[in-house]
C-alpha cells in the first residue's frame, strides 16, 4: 500500500474519529434514559478519539493490504469505535449499530467475494460468524455466566471478518479478548477498584481482541 492511501486512510480515521464521541453520545443518552442509568461521560480530552481511530484504521489497512475487502474492516471498525464507547458509558450494546455493523460486513463481504471471484473467503466468513456465536452462546448459557447477548450478537458480527482471514485469526480472534478482558478484571480486583459483583463491559475487549487479532496473524 503506498504511503500516500496510508495518509489517506489516516485522515479518514481522525475524521471518523471526530464525530464518534456526538454519534455515542446520542446512543448512549437514548440507553440511560430507558434503563435508568447514567448517560455518557464528558468529553474532556477531544483529541484521543481521533488518535485512537486514526491508530484503528492505519492498523488495519496495515494487516489487510490490498485485499479488497479493507473498505469493509474499515467501515466496521468505525461502527465498532461508537459500540466501544456505548458499552464504557452504560454497559449495553444497541441492537441498532450491531445490526449496522452485521449488514455492513456480510453485504460489504458478499460484494468483495464477487468481485474477486473468491466465494470460498465469503464462506470462511460466514463459517467464521456461526463458530463465534456458537462459541459465546455456550458461554452465555454457562452458569454464573455475565455474558449478555449483546456480546453474542457482536462476537457473531466480529466473526465475519475474522472468518474471512482465515482459521487462525479467527481462534486468535476468539481467545484473545477474553485472555485482555480477564486479565483488565484481575488487575481492577487486585487494584481494588472493582468488586467481583461489579459488571464490567466485555463489548471493548471484544473490539480490541478482533484487531489485535487481524494485526498479528
Amino acid at each position: 500500500m503506498s504511503a500516500a492511501a496510508l495518509v489517506s486512510i489516516a485522515l479518514l480515521g481522525a475524521l471518523v474519529g471526530s464525530v464518534v464521541p456526538q454519534v455515542s453520545r446520542h446512543f448512549a443518552t437514548a440507553d440511560a434514559r430507558t434503563r435508568a442509568l447514567p448517560g455518557p461521560w464528558p468529553v474532556r480530552h477531544p483529541w484521543v478519539d481521533p488518535m485512537v481511530a486514526t491508530a484503528v484504521f492505519v492498523g488495519a489497512a496495515f494487516a489487510v493490504g490490498a485485499d479488497p475487502a479493507l473498505p469493509v474492516f474499515l467501515a466496521v471498525a468505525a461502527v465498532g469505535l461508537v459500540l466501544a464507547r456505548v458499552d464504557l458509558a452504560c454497559l449495553r450494546l444497541p441492537d441498532p449499530l450491531v445490526f449496522v455493523a452485521g449488514m455492513l460486513a456480510l453485504g460489504g463481504l458478499t460484494f468483495a467475494a464477487l468481485l474477486a471471484g473468491t466465494p470460498g473467503r465469503l464462506l470462511g466468513a460466514l463459517a467464521g460468524a456461526t463458530t463465534a456465536a456458537a462459541a459465546h452462546v455456550l458461554l452465555a448459557l454457562l452458569p454464573g455466566s455475565r455474558l449478555g447477548f449483546g456480546d453474542v450478537k457482536l462476537a457473531a458480527v466480529l466473526g465475519l471478518p475474522l472468518g474471512w482471514l482465515g482459521r487462525d485469526t479467527l481462534l486468535t480472534g476468539l481467545l484473545l479478548p477474553h485472555l485482555l478482558h480477564g486479565g483488565l478484571v484481575l488487575g481492577l480486583l487486585a487494584a481494588r477498584r472493582v468488586r467481583r459483583q461489579t459488571l464490567l463491559p466485555l463489548g471493548p475487549a471484544l473490539l480490541v481482541g478482533t484487531w489485535l487479532a487481524i494485526l498479528i496473524t
